[in-house]
């Protein structure tokens, strides 16, 4: 019965994520935080850090670390199952009964509607994670870095020499997520941290 009720939780959570990942974690707190208790939003935060920087889709990588953590394997697979059916059975219905989708009028003006809602969503989940995760001036710092790198290497298009190039590398979201989580090592390393509170 349990198994039942996760699937059909994610289920619900995945058959409302528009957007990615980033967009959904404002459903996903009410649903797994708040409702069902299966994680705090602590441990919800650190599946989202975890989940962006393992391979896969992140509301996937999420929803299998939840349902691992309560049921092993079998939860993983269940709560993976749960999140990933909506999108199938919708992108099947799509390719087997309309051609061109996208192209039909009420689709683009319904997806304009969904796109500014995304926008939103994705606004409020960097609020919450904020909230949750910059609780020192160390935290903000590496926020505050991180922002800068990304926004850099999202406008500027830099000249194609070799200081061109390692600012392109350095400014890419994989190099961004490495360093981030090398400097988070050296702050809060057990023994002798420099950072402030251990998390």
């Amino acid at each position: 019965m349990e198994l039942l009720k996760m699937f059909l939780t994610f289920a619900k959570v995945g058959v409302m994520t528009f957007g990615g990942g980033y967009a959904m974690l404002p459903i996903l707190q009410r649903e797994i935080v708040e409702k069902n208790g299966w994680a705090t939003e602590s441990e919800l935060t650190d599946y989202f850090a975890i989940g962006q920087c393992t391979p896969g889709v992140i509301a996937v990588n999420t929803a299998t670390f939840i349902g691992y953590k309560h049921k092993g394997v079998l939860g993983g697979i269940v709560t993976t199952l749960g999140v990933v059916f909506p999108s199938l059975v919708i992108i099947s219905l799509i390719a087997a009964f309309l051609v061109n989708f996208a192209d039909i009028p009420v689709v683009q003006n319904a997806l304009a509607g969904v796109n500014a809602c995304v926008v939103a969503l994705i606004a409020s989940s960097v609020l919450k994670l904020g909230k949750s995760t910059l609780k020192n001036s160390p935290s903000v710092c590496v926020f505050a870095a991180v922002a800068v790198l990304a926004t850099v290497g999202s406008f500027v298009t830099f000249p194609q020499t070799w200081w061109g190039r390692a600012l392109d590398t350095l400014c890419s979201p994989a190099v961004l997520i490495v360093l981030a989580g090398v400097t988070g090592l050296i702050l809060w390393m057990p023994d002798g941290r420099r950072g402030g509170e251990k998390k």
